[in-house]
């Protein structure tokens, strides 16, 4: 058989001199990859993984990010989105039990472990920052922001040119952004992530949720152009991720029209938060937080003083969809008989209803933390 060697993307022809763009150039090598292996032909081990080919030579990453520890579970992470694909494979860094890094603009991806590796050999996070800088002759250029496990925290914006550019930072964070509509952003994002302190929530919800209050304000300013997110946690604490570097969030949203609200989809989804879907599957873990509210609200087993996780407790069974149904009713809302609808359904509407009633009798918080200790999201 004839050897066949297949050109890498940088082996192809100029895109300019053949009246092309890069990217197809590119998705023609990966279509020629897949088919080739499908007809049993050996890939050449030359060959390497494609990255975006907007990225070019040069990784360019305009954009604003959070990057932030819980000082009571030490967990450490970074969210962030941009007008550039796959901004998760270049921006966030952590490191269990060390802190969190997001490198951007002109970006330096070598300063995610560089300043990891300063903070885990002993230095605070300016002490890392400034030898980090003092050694890159293209610091001007470059944004960084990154926190330590005591909540301290340095950043570095440079004389970055266009649209605004700055930084922002408190307790246990540090919020960055360049090419944004303006400061209103970061303040945001700051002032959303201040908000939820000491709530009890995982680290990588309220990152997403400081992420969005960002971007609700408007973001980036470029329009027309991709749009990727991503979240990225690590958890030092025993038993909470199968990974050896402790990872437990690791979300990248490469690309997507709202990839901040796609975060926020697939973090509720892969965490069974209740809410995340209509209940018309038969059962889940966001069953069993419908059954945790409507005993409390004392329309689920309501002669127990307590239930627990037996046999049947993720199952939608005919006990739960009844309560459900008295619960609707008593709230003036319609059942299956009189609308069409499945028995004891529970859409978004109600879910919101169910959390207002459930404020009212002081059983909250600890509904709240029970659910938060079982749809935590472990690697």
């Amino acid at each position: 058989m004839v050897p066949i060697r297949i050109a890498a993307a940088n082996d192809l022809p100029d895109p300019k001199q053949n009246n092309m763009k890069t990217p197809l150039l590119r998705l023609v090598v990966s279509r020629t990859v897949v088919l080739l292996a499908l007809a049993g032909i050996t890939v050449p081990a030359t060959i390497e993984a494609q990255e975006p080919a907007e990225w070019g030579e040069e990784l360019v990453f305009h954009t604003f990010s959070i990057a932030a520890v819980d000082p009571v579970t030490r967990e450490s992470g970074v969210a962030v989105t941009t007008r550039v694909p796959c901004v998760g494979n270049g921006v966030p860094w952590v490191r269990a039990g060390v802190g969190a890094v997001a490198t951007q603009a002109s970006t330096r991806t070598e300063y995610g472990q560089e300043l990891l590796d300063f903070m885990e050999g002993g230095l605070s996070p300016q002490e890392a920052m400034d030898r980090a800088i003092a050694s890159d002759p293209d610091s001007p250029r470059r944004q960084v922001g990154v926190v330590g496990m005591d909540g301290t925290s340095a950043q570095h914006t440079g004389t970055l040119p266009g649209a605004w550019a700055g930084h922002r930072s408190g307790p246990n964070y540090a919020t960055q952004g360049n090419v944004l509509v303006g400061p209103q952003v970061i303040a945001a994002v700051a002032a959303t992530f201040e908000a939820s302190e000491g709530s009890g929530r995982h680290l990588a919800d309220r990152l997403i949720e400081a992420l969005a209050a960002g971007q609700a304000l408007g973001g980036d300013r470029r329009e027309g152009r991709f749009q990727s997110a991503a979240v990225i946690v690590a958890d030092p604490r025993e038993g909470r991720s199968r990974r050896p570097d402790g990872y437990t969030a690791n979300i990248n949203v490469c690309q997507h029209d709202t990839p901040v609200a796609e975060l926020r989809r697939i973090y509720s989804t892969v965490s069974g938060t209740l809410g995340f879907r209509e209940l018309s599957q038969p059962s889940g873990i966001d069953v069993w937080q419908v059954k945790l509210i409507m005993h409390a609200l004392e329309y689920y087993m309501a002669n127990f003083e307590v239930i627990t996780r037996e046999d049947g407790w993720q199952f939608y069974d005919d006990a739960i969809v009844a309560a459900v149904e008295r619960f609707r009713a008593d709230h003036g809302l319609s059942n299956a008989s009189s609308s069409g609808s499945p028995a004891g359904l529970v859409n978004a509407g109600l879910v919101e209803l169910m959390w207002a009633e459930l404020d009212g009798t002081g059983k909250t918080a600890e509904i709240r933390q029970e659910i938060r200790n079982l749809t935590a999201v472990r690697r």
